[in-house]
């Protein structure tokens, strides 16, 4: 089963939609020192945008990432390994290909302080974002 296939069932997207903002909301809380204190002011800022930014955004990003993530995710199944255990030896490759869909969705946006945080943090989101890859592999375990 494929990352789109089980995107295509409603009640198991509803339910990844909530292990990834659950994922997204730990990952921010774990954040120490002053980079910490701009990734959860900036968290905070696009949060406040509107009601639900966050979770409206991992909802439309959720089809671009499952294209993104899927050739990584077959290789893993193909070498016999699991899924979190490959993204975490991985971990590079897998948050590149994260940030290239929210880079390219950053850059197409029409809130200018949500792009302008954003730009401010892609500096050190690789880093987050790589400490976060290990979690969502075991997210997408779950649902394939």
């Amino acid at each position: 089963m494929t990352l789109n296939d089980v995107l295509n069932d409603e009640a198991q997207r509803a339910s990844i939609i909530e292990d990834v903002c659950r994922l997204v909301d730990d990952e921010v809380a774990k954040q120490r020192g002053i980079s910490g204190v701009a990734v959860k002011a900036g968290y905070k800022l696009v949060q406040g945008v509107k009601p639900g930014f966050v979770r409206n955004v991992v909802r439309t990003l959720l089809p671009e990432f499952a294209v993104a993530l899927e050739p990584i995710r077959a290789r893993a199944v193909s070498q016999g390994q699991s899924v979190s255990s490959y993204f975490d030896t991985h971990h590079t490759e897998v948050a590149e290909a994260l940030l290239s869909v929210t880079d390219t969705r950053a850059q197409k946006s029409e809130h200018g302080s949500v792009k302008g945080a954003y730009h401010k943090l892609r500096g050190t989101a690789r880093k987050n974002v790589e400490n976060a890859v290990p979690h969502l592999g075991l997210i997408i375990e779950k649902y394939t």
